[in-house]
């Protein structure tokens, strides 16, 4: 049976790369490029085998450059890379193959992006809201559950109470009652990630004039 190219189609998320329909059905993905340098177009019939060699090459070699320009400014978890990569119309096969190579370079580095991550956020964000934020960057929760334990303590500590007298000030200027002043400082505290036993000694501090 012939290998006919019966579809060349413009991919939607990224206008630089295109899906092959043979015999009315989807076979591969790759550049534009490749269309173009074989020629590859509805009605031609192909050698499945070549092509697709040379397609898996040239996406893993697009895929990794990709990858790396992604990278250039700032560390990205795996799973950030992952999804990039995916959304550009990259196969798994590909993606996990270049992962596997910046890992190899140390280029990915989970563990490293939690300590990272930790330092810049322990000035103003609690445990809490830390923790979420690397979960929802598709970190495994075992690393992020070791690094928080490393976390300084007296550097959270030192953050906590800086941000409630902050807020603390802006909040006294419009609020009289201290109940409700309670209320509101406690729950912006709260939505900064800090558990209410490390908050409510500062409460009582700075609302009801308490001892720390």
């Amino acid at each position: 049976m012939d290998n006919l190219i019966t579809k060349v189609e413009l991919q939607k998320r990224n206008k630089n790369r295109v899906n092959i329909y043979v015999n009315e059905e989807f076979l591969f993905a790759c550049s534009a490029e490749i269309i173009y340098r074989y020629n590859l177009k509805a009605g031609k019939n192909i050698d499945i085998p070549i092509i697709e060699k040379i397609i898996e090459e040239d996406n893993y070699i697009k895929c990794k450059n990709d990858s790396l320009r992604f990278m250039e400014r700032s560390f990205k978890t795996e799973k950030q890379i992952y999804d990039k990569l995916l959304g550009k119309g990259y196969d798994n096969k590909t993606i996990e193959k270049v992962i596997n190579s910046l890992k190899e370079y140390n280029l990915i580095d989970d563990s490293k992006y939690v300590e990272m991550y930790i330092k810049e956020k322990s000035k103003s964000e609690g445990k809490n809201k830390i923790k979420y934020s690397l979960l929802q960057k598709g970190i495994d929760e075992n690393i992020v559950r070791q690094k928080l334990e490393n976390m300084d303590s007296n550097i959270e500590a030192e953050a906590l109470v800086k941000i409630a007298e902050n807020k603390y000030n802006q909040l006294v200027k419009r609020e009289e009652d201290k109940r409700k002043l309670y209320k509101k400082l406690g729950d912006f505290l709260i939505r900064k990630g800090y558990s209410f036993d490390d908050i409510k000694p500062i409460l009582n501090k700075l609302i009801n004039n308490n001892d720390w």
